[in-house]
């Protein structure tokens, strides 16, 4: 009788808004949590027993995010996919307040801290830290283990660290990470904003086909089990669960 009467389960970021995009959905494992004022949009994967907390933006434009377990996505941060160049975090990152992650790597057991930058076709390897406000510029690599100090500049493959008051040597890698290729798809230009403004502007017009989905519209990611109380499971981590993140 009681397997009768089992409430159904309560539906994954009821408040948030979840929307369909470029005919994709977002989905997000059941133990996850999403804020009521958290947007994901388009194809954006949410593992288990990741936060994506309040104001924080996460949508694929053109490019699908691919958050995995036991993830922080903290207030404001924005991630984004891009064409050829998917967003991508490993387990167990934290990304900082007011972050700005668009089509880059972050492989795992990371920090993004408040206000950082990471660029697209970038790369983050395990354990490395990115601190306040500091900028990993597109293409670069920041290997495994490596800090990005407060304000620093990172670019190159592997990333050179700069100072933020060294504007020759900022400038002197700028060139080769080729920023306007990688980022807009044009070449130099002494005047390329309005080629810039109206590529955006096409690729953005998209979105008046979206679609809010309502929370009963909305995808579970498969491949939580189902555990003896009738809620689900996270995939086996080497990271043993607290009880916050048991409370889904």
């Amino acid at each position: 009788m009681g397997d009768e009467y089992r409430p159904a389960p309560r539906p994954v970021g009821r408040d948030a808004v979840f929307v369909r995009h470029r005919l994709s959905s977002p989905r997000v494992a059941q133990s996850a949590y999403i804020a009521p004022t958290a947007v994901l949009c388009g194809d954006v994967t949410v593992g288990p027993h990741s936060r994506v907390l309040f104001g924080a933006v996460i949508t694929a434009e053109g490019g699908p995010v691919e958050i995995g377990a036991h993830c922080v996505i903290m207030e404001n941060a924005v991630i984004r996919g891009v064409p050829l160049h998917p967003a991508r975090l490993g387990d167990h990152v934290l990304v900082g307040p007011q972050a700005s992650l668009t089509g880059c790597v972050i492989e795992g057991d990371t920090r993004i801290a408040t206000g950082a930058v990471v660029f697209n076709g970038a790369r983050v390897g395990v354990g490395a830290e990115v601190d306040f406000h500091a900028v990993v510029h597109v293409n670069t690599v920041v290997p495994a283990g490596t800090a990005v100090p407060m304000g620093w500049f990172a670019g190159g493959d592997p990333a050179e660290l700069v100072a933020p008051d060294d504007c020759e040597r900022i400038r002197e890698l700028l060139g080769p990470l080729d920023y306007a290729g990688t980022v807009f798809g044009v070449g130099d230009s002494d005047t390329p904003m309005p080629d810039i403004a109206r590529r955006y502007a096409r690729a953005l017009a998209l979105h008046n086909r979206d679609t809010v989905l309502p929370g009963d519209q909305r995808d579970v990611l498969p491949g939580e089990p189902v555990d003896e109380h009738g809620g689900r499971r996270g995939r086996a981590s080497s990271t043993k669960i607290t009880a916050d993140q048991q409370f889904l």
